[in-house]
């Protein structure tokens, strides 16, 4: 499954992912990460988290983005969240390939169980269509 987080830039999507995330860690069986693109939110999150800075994986394009999302995937098979902030930065990405890369992740989430929340700074009416179903909190 895939829930988006939508809204413009300083609206507060960061403060929401936090809190569900942390939210989330009190019940989850499995593991969770926290993708984000630099360590600033560390002591926000519970210890039960995993954050990983994407921009110390070298990663220069979606495509790239997608392969290190499969190998987070992968190398942890109790792998049962992934929240990502700043989607649009961290997946480089942007226009079409929007569409693509949320597609994708749609993909990953229904074969291997794994569940993705995301905030990206878009409003939901400049979402792709297909993916506005998906959004759960719009700032």
């Amino acid at each position: 499954m895939i829930q988006i987080i939508a809204g413009e830039k300083g609206k507060g999507k960061t403060k929401v992912l936090i809190e569900k995330a942390n939210h989330v860690s009190q019940t989850a069986k499995g593991s969770i990460v926290y993708l984000d693109k630099n360590n600033k939110h560390m002591y926000e999150l519970s210890n039960r988290i995993r954050l990983i800075n994407v921009k110390d994986y070298c990663i220069e394009n979606y495509s790239e983005f997608i392969g290190f999302i499969c190998g987070l995937v992968s190398q942890d098979h109790d792998l049962e969240v992934v929240f990502l902030d700043s989607f649009l930065s961290i997946a480089l990405t942007e226009g079409p390939n929007i569409s693509l890369i949320l597609e994708k992740l749609k993909r990953i989430s229904e074969l291997y169980q794994v569940d993705f929340v995301i905030s990206i700074s878009l409003n939901k009416d400049e979402l792709p269509e297909i993916v506005r179903k998906d959004v759960i909190v719009s700032l």
